[in-house]
């Protein structure tokens, strides 16, 4: 059974950083891709980022791209969501996912984690 835990959230400054961590031991597809997705209060939930366990490709959405820097360890079994230059508008809950698709569809990924909630204060 495939099971994802995130870690990591919390309260931060805008203009802060923080790091978000997803353990995937339990994700053994080949070539699968983990990513993350957030859901902000009374927001649709969206995409992210995600990343291509098997080359390291990483893909961003517009909205985090040149802030927020995915990264897999494959030796730990752990993907990494370094957030950077945080603003309220990050405020939300963030869940890890993994599948077998690319980019940020969320029909992509089977597995979901229960998620972790970052605040941003202004």
């Amino acid at each position: 059974e495939v099971q994802l835990q995130a870690s990591g959230g919390g309260l931060v400054q805008a203009g802060g950083s923080l790091r978000l961590s997803c353990d995937v031991r339990t994700f053994t597809i080949d070539g699968g891709t983990v990513g993350w997705f957030r859901q902000a209060p009374g927001k649709e939930r969206e995409g992210v980022s995600c990343i291509a366990r098997a080359n390291g490709d990483t893909y961003y959405s517009d909205s985090v791209k040149g802030r927020f820097t995915i990264s897999n360890d494959n030796a730990k079994q752990m993907v990494y969501l370094q957030m950077s230059a945080l603003k309220p508008e990050d405020t939300g809950v963030y869940f890890c996912v993994a599948g077998t698709g690319w980019r940020l569809d969320e029909w992509e990924y089977d597995y979901w984690g229960p998620g972790t909630l970052v605040t941003v204060s202004s």
